[in-house]
């Protein structure tokens, strides 16, 4: 895996691993290098009160929510209906397998 694919980008869904919010999923809102990104998931965590996390306390998935990304690469903001419908399709369609944890 190279520099450029393990970096972490705007959309892509996270699991946290570290916290109190281990174990829930979040979508990255911002990126603060070196190594910070900005999570929200658009019901504990607002789009407007992102958490700000160490991406080695984070594991990512192949995912990017592309309507997430999309908007934030248009207008730089993104609703939190938007966050929460995008997490909600990724658990329905990703979450069945990751379950039995």
């Amino acid at each position: 895996m190279t520099d450029a694919e393990s970096r972490p980008r705007l959309g892509q869904i996270v699991r946290v691993l570290r916290g109190r919010e281990a174990g829930s999923y979040a979508i990255i809102v911002g990126v603060e290098e070196p190594r910070f990104v900005l999570l929200a998931d658009g019901d504990k965590r607002k789009f407007d009160r992102p958490k700000k996390k160490n991406i080695r306390h984070i594991q990512p998935t192949n995912h990017i929510a592309q309507e997430v990304a999309d908007a934030l690469a248009e207008t730089g903001r993104v609703t939190n209906a938007k966050l929460r419908y995008a997490l909600n399709q990724y658990l329905l369609h990703h979450g069945e397998e990751q379950k039995g944890e």
